[in-house]
């Protein structure tokens, strides 16, 4: 069985279009095909493939209401099969280790030809965890500013998670990661291949079966939503950044036109494989399906287990709105240095960042305020 997690640094991209066309695609071509909405902060997917809401999903699972097998549902298309995720249990975006490793037993233990996982947007541990389930997940950007930054911050994400995943606790890699996670903006300047040779002298064996995984890591990219072909000249760019800066080898899977078709095609409650296979869109599906389909399996080594993996997570991104700022912009300007952003551009994310940063710290000033306000009137806050 290949596992085909689809992820997005940023919300909006097309991922969810993507994933259930995908699935109904392979389906048409004879694969057993099982698709599985983990975006479980926002489940929407059984809109996309016109299925009704289920009753039984995720949430009913990892809440013991239902058995796995009872929530693996039959579509309306020809070999495949749904899971959906229940995104109104409370709780479920932030899932706990044993719900996480569950989840992955029960995945693992399927019989299909293309397991395909609808993952969430942004970098939470468990959607970092689910991408890694497979060497050969898709990220899906589109050529604004904003997606192409966060694709990049995802698979840096990505990267570090793997470190933290092989590098056994108290050895002495991981303990120069955790000295490193101290200065936050020293870190963010120091590109992977450079900080891959650092940890070679300071712990050899870890680090070359660290290597071994990275050189077993081969995501792969799809670019939706260009509207010019000039846009598609991104995808390269990303390439050669995530090669530079991140020592990783991206596939470039293919690029997606955006199709006002694909509106319609929602409006009617069907894929838009099914509603105009002949549309722009359902031929670039179709094109990087036939891809996937002629592509070799790959795996991680069998020692690779992510249910033992440490629940430490490397978080980046810091929590304090000026570190955040800060970070962000180490991001554009690794992303610049291999003109992957114009100076246009990199205006544009300055102005955008700025403002945001204003927002947060009102926000923060405000909450301040009416925590001090409730303690001066005697409520426990």
């Amino acid at each position: 069985m290949q596992i085909i997690p689809i992820a997005s640094g940023k919300g909006g991209v097309g991922k969810s279009l993507l994933s259930a066309n995908l699935a109904i695609t392979l389906g048409q071509a004879g694969k057993k095909v099982l698709l599985v909405d983990l975006d479980l902060g926002a489940s929407n997917l059984h809109l996309v493939i016109g299925q009704q809401s289920p009753k039984n999903g995720i949430g009913t699972f990892l809440t013991g209401q239902t058995k796995f097998e009872d929530i693996v549902m039959p579509t309306d298309y020809e070999n495949v099969w749904f899971i959906a995720g229940d995104s109104e249990i409370p709780g479920l975006t932030s899932l706990k280790v044993s719900q996480k490793n569950e989840l992955i037993k029960s995945f693992t233990k399927t019989d299909y030809d293309y397991l395909i996982l609808d993952l969430g947007a942004g970098t939470h541990l468990t959607i970092l965890d689910m991408f890694l389930l497979s060497p050969q997940g898709i990220v899906v950007t589109a050529p604004t500013v904003t997606a192409t930054l966060n694709g990049y911050l995802f698979l840096k994400n990505i990267v570090f998670r793997m470190m933290y995943n092989t590098f056994k606790k108290n050895s002495k890699a991981y303990e120069y990661l955790e000295t490193l996670k101290k200065d936050t903006a020293s870190l963010q300047r120091l590109y992977i291949p450079k900080l891959i040779e650092i940890l070679s002298e300071k712990d050899p064996e870890s680090t070359e079966l660290f290597k071994k995984r990275m050189a077993e890591f081969r995501p792969r990219l799809v670019l939706n939503m260009i509207d010019d072909p000039k846009d598609a000249e991104r995808a390269q760019k990303i390439r050669r950044s995530c090669q530079q800066y991140l020592g990783l080898d991206l596939e470039h899977l293919g690029v997606i036109y955006r199709d006002t078709m694909q509106d319609k095609a929602l409006s009617s409650r069907l894929p838009v494989v099914v509603y105009k296979p002949q549309s722009i869109l359902s031929q670039a599906v179709y094109r990087i399906a036939e891809k996937i389909m002629q592509s070799e399996a790959r795996s991680f080594d069998d020692e690779y287990d992510l249910t033992e993996a440490s629940d430490i997570s490397f978080d980046i991104a810091a929590e304090e709105a000026g570190d955040d700022f800060g970070q962000k912009m180490a991001y554009v300007e690794e992303l610049a240095g291999t003109g992957a952003l114009t100076a246009g551009e990199l205006a544009e994310t300055l102005r955008q960042q700025q403002y945001e940063i204003t927002q947060l710290r009102n926000e923060n000033t405000l909450l301040k305020k009416k925590l001090l306000d409730a303690a001066r009137m005697g409520f426990k806050v």
